[in-house]
């Protein structure tokens, strides 16, 4: 085993990683911490430890980066005593290094049992930088606190957003130029639609389909049924595809469960919100709370649900034209849980679907189309009612087209297009 293990890793020292895409995060190359990298499955998790590796051979000699791919068929059976073999045959090949700070990059590393004493016990003895990946329902965040006990740090690795992907297309994002903005416009309704999953880029409708419901399988299969052996496969598929048609909207837990019991599934309360915590933790689906004082409170009020990507909702929903507003709040919801997880809805007497506090309180309403007076008013009035309520003086109302200043007894709401406020430097500068 040594022999291949030796093999494999000056295979990855010499192997280039080209046509790598520098994305927008910024993970540090030196820590005292462990790097945890999470995410849905195909997010980019692993070409985020390839740009890492690249950025590190600028100053760093090859011999000194570690890299293993835990899903290598060469490394079956998996075990325990693979890893410690694996730093057994790196020193063997490098004994020079073991005065040197060395950088371990461990992909995939979920599919050892019992990888966390392992990571542990080299983060404590060995000076070593080390970088690892998994797939996301068997490395969350809270398992990874727990099994590396204040070792580590976690950060979320997404589809890409809308400013990543115009920069993967090579498009110039200058406000100021007509013809760019043009080409931005353009390639936001392929983004809305089909989402931000780097392998579906530049390809067919139908093989972009394929794509995600490959990716879809995987999630339900690998995360999901064969994690918490879920028997009633029929009822989570079900449950995911009423979820991603109703991507932005309110789902009463009761009103589901009376509905699947209607239609003859055995199922109780518990199960479905257990697979709807499956589900996030998987960072396939999502929910947000009412704004309340009390947990207990939120608990009493319908969930809002979101997904991990626009694209899937095309898989199950064929009408997906005619419901852009739900799209759009769908992106809103994506781009700023990048930012935060601390994401509400609001509601007094009128709805408002984002109340997000990070350095201060933001209250965001999405509409797609606000040329009907009424619908200005109703987005409008309810945006003035929470600003009187949370007592802040500005808004955002998030559209398709139209941008303008509404100014009203000193409340001010910033009207913008959704396709501008995702590619600004700072999309709360309009606050």
């Amino acid at each position: 085993m040594k022999t291949i293990l030796k093999r494999i890793i000056v295979d990855n020292q010499e192997r280039s990683f080209n046509g790598i895409f520098e994305r927008s995060y910024n993970i540090p190359l030196n820590t005292k911490k462990i790097v945890s990298l999470i995410g849905v499955r195909r997010s980019g998790k692993t070409f985020e430890l390839y740009n890492l590796i690249n950025k590190l051979r600028e100053t760093v000699n090859s011999n000194r980066i570690l890299f293993i791919n835990f899903e290598d068929d060469r490394l079956y059976p998996f075990s325990l005593e693979l890893l410690n073999l694996l730093i057994e045959s790196y020193y063997e090949l490098y004994p020079q290094n073991r005065k040197n700070k060395i950088y371990i990059f461990l992909d995939e590393i979920q599919n050892i049992d019992g990888w966390e004493l392992f990571v542990r016990r080299i983060h404590d003895t060995l000076n070593a930088q080390i970088f690892i990946t998994g797939s996301s329902s068997k490395l969350l965040s809270k398992e990874i606190a727990t099994s590396l006990r204040g070792r580590t740090i976690s950060y979320e690795i997404f589809p890409f957003s809308f400013k990543e992907f115009l920069n993967s297309k090579n498009i110039n994002i200058n406000l100021n130029s007509s013809n760019s903005v043009s080409y931005i416009k353009k390639h936001f309704d392929d983004y809305l639609i089909n989402g931000g999953f780097a392998e579906t880029f530049d390809e067919e409708p139908e093989v972009q389909k394929k794509i995600l419901k490959d990716y879809l399988d995987l999630i339900v299969y690998k995360d999901l049924v064969e994690r918490y052996s879920i028997k009633n496969q029929s009822l989570v598929r079900h449950l995911i595809k009423y979820l991603f048609v109703n991507m932005g909207t309110l789902v009463s837990f009761t009103k589901l469960f009376n509905q699947y019991k209607s239609l003859g599934y055995k199922v109780s309360k518990d199960t479905l919100f257990d697979y709807m915590s499956y589900l996030e933790d998987s960072y396939t689906l999502f929910t947000t709370s009412i704004h309340r004082n009390s947990v207990k409170e939120e608990n009493r009020h319908p969930k809002k649900i979101f997904a991990i990507d626009n694209g899937f909702k095309k898989l199950f929903d064929i009408n997906y034209s005619e419901d852009y507003s739900k799209l759009y709040e769908n992106l809103v919801f994506l781009h700023l849980r990048r930012k935060t997880s601390e994401i509400y809805y609001a509601k007094q007497k009128q709805e408002i679907d984002f109340y997000v506090k990070t350095d201060q309180l933001y209250l965001i309403n999405v509409s797609y189309d606000i040329s009907d007076p009424q619908t200005f008013e109703r987005e409008t009035s309810a945006l003035l009612e929470g600003m009187n309520y949370y007592k802040v003086d500005k808004s955002i109302l998030i559209t398709a087209e139209k941008e303008d200043t509404y100014q009203t007894d000193n409340k001010t709401i910033h009207i913008i297009p959704l396709w501008k406020w995702l590619i600004m430097d700072n999309s709360f500068n309009k606050l």
